[in-house]
């Protein structure tokens, strides 16, 4: 006999009719009532919104901070954009040590290193059997060596993930130009992905200019692609438009205030076909394609290394402002370290690297949001799998929503105790996309609350900074485009930065 909800309450309410059923009945039936009632209160997630990440997007936004380093002929030339033509003698490192890359890298907080396998100039780093242009035509280890090996190996010793830029326009490549190029590209792809483990970004730009024969290819990007998804099937491709990550529109490390990670990409192509910089820079609203900014910068001016700019690596503050404008913009921050004709990175920049890690570690070590109370506007399905709490439990894959159709949001956070503060981070569930389209934060003066700060995005993370400020009390007032989603509340108090003062003489 089938009973609902309802009939069964109501036989077990009647204590005469519990007489009927019997010991086991009676067990088995609180049993099924104690089931229905636990299914009653379980609440469905919020539906995705708009464009999502897919997992291997959402891995890579999880990294946050990784090194390029440009490394090739341009590195002895003192050139920016070699030209092709330059002797492959030029190339000749005298300490090379793709270790020393890994172990800066690693012990700078970074997560990956993207090295130039081939520049425009058209010279591989390694052996490639489609060019006469590489280290095997150079004196380097007498022809023998091969940096994407040696740099590869060392990604893993150090746990750190691999990935390549290569460009394809091609300076020195005599079919550059003409019908057999694209083929001869794709094979240089090919032979990169197939033999180096696992590439966690494949890096193309737009560069597109003439060959040694004059002429200008047109690129057949949808090969392009198919030759790394064959081989890197989790790699995320980034170009102006993705179509795993996007430029960011500049080449200073700077993301855009407001930064969506939607794209919409119909009708746009890389290089002079791709969308505005100023568009790239902040992303579209509601785009139809999920492409997350990737901010890219050196260390030094140049991009390769030049004996000239020894002295001119980014000051410790600068890294700073970089960093918060990309990371704490909803962007990944590449940051290109370029290694000098020894093959080696310069202490000078290695240097920097260091104290810059060392303030990102002390400014982010103690959050002083955990484990603190957190009231809220509403909790969807007063559900404690979408409580307030999962804000401050720094645990990514938990969350605090509301009910569907309210899309405008209120919290605050109760510190328990006057709290000095000078960092505040928040972080969306982009798993279900990106929400929150405006946020204003106040701050608990003693007698009420005053305006801190009033920002538009958020996304994967957002990090505001403002000078210290007392208080035991932050509220944040959120409009999003759909029930807005939040998987972090987190805030800090960084120490202050004196650097030593710049003297120049004129």
């Amino acid at each position: 006999m089938y009973l609902s909800y309802t009939d069964l309450r109501a036989i077990m309410m009647k204590k005469s009719n519990l007489l009927i059923f019997g010991r086991r009945y009676i067990i088995l039936s609180l049993l099924l009532f104690a089931a229905i009632e636990s299914r009653s209160q379980n609440v469905l997630p919020p539906a995705p919104y708009g464009a999502v990440p897919n997992d291997n997007q959402i891995a890579w936004q999880k990294m946050e901070y990784y090194m390029f380093i440009h490394f090739g002929p341009n590195t002895f030339t003192d050139k920016e954009w070699g030209d092709g033509s330059e002797d492959p003698k030029v190339f000749n490192p005298t300490n090379l040590d793709t270790r020393q890359w890994a172990r800066i890298a690693k012990g700078a907080g970074m997560k990956a290193i993207i090295i130039t396998a081939k520049h425009h100039d058209g010279f591989c780093l390694w052996p490639s059997e489609f060019s006469t242009h590489t280290v095997r035509e150079s004196p380097w280890k007498d022809g023998k060596g091969d940096i994407l090996k040696e740099l590869s190996e060392a990604c893993k010793e150090y746990g750190l993930k691999f990935g390549v830029y290569l460009s394809p326009w091609d300076r020195n490549h005599p079919d550059y130009g003409t019908s057999k190029y694209n083929q001869v590209f794709a094979n240089t792809l090919q032979e990169v992905l197939s033999n180096y483990g696992e590439v966690f970004e494949q890096w193309f730009d737009g560069a597109n200019g003439e060959g040694p024969n004059g002429k200008i290819q047109n690129y057949d990007w949808p090969l392009f692609h198919r030759v790394v998804y064959n081989n890197q099937p989790n790699a995320v491709i980034f170009s102006d438009i993705g179509p795993g990550a996007r430029w960011i529109g500049n080449e200073s490390g700077i993301a855009g205030e407001t930064n969506w990670s939607t794209l919409n990409t119909e009708g746009f192509g890389l290089g002079k076909l791709a969308p505005n910089p100023k568009v790239l820079n902040t992303g579209n609203e509601n785009g139809q394609n999920w492409i997350p900014g990737e901010a890219d910068v050196s260390i030094r001016p140049g991009w390769f290394y030049s004996p000239k700019t020894d002295n001119k690596v980014k000051s410790l503050n600068q890294l700073l402002d970089i960093y918060y404008s990309s990371v704490g913009r909803n962007a990944n921050l590449l940051l290109n370290v370029p290694v000098d004709r020894r093959g080696l990175i310069h202490p000078n920049d290695s240097t920097r690297l260091m104290e810059f890690r060392k303030i990102i570690d002390a400014t982010f070590k103690s959050n002083l949001a955990k484990d603190k109370k957190v009231l809220v506007s509403n909790t969807r399905g007063n559900a404690k799998e979408y409580s307030a709490q999962n804000l401050i439990d720094e645990n990514f894959d938990t969350y605090w929503t509301v009910d569907d159709g309210i899309n405008n949001a209120t919290l605050t956070l109760d510190l328990g105790k006057r709290t000095e503060i000078n960092r505040l981070v928040l972080q969306e569930y982009i798993p279900l996309g990106q929400r929150i389209k405006s946020f204003s934060v106040d701050y608990w003066n003693g007698n009420e609350f005053v305006a801190l700060d009033k920002q538009t995005t958020v996304g994967y993370k957002r990090i505001l900074t403002f000078s210290t400020i007392t208080t035991t009390k932050i509220r944040i007032n959120i409009v999003a485009n759909a029930a807005p989603i939040l998987s972090e509340i987190q805030v800090y108090k960084a120490p202050e930065i004196i650097e030593s003062p710049v003297v120049s003489v004129n």
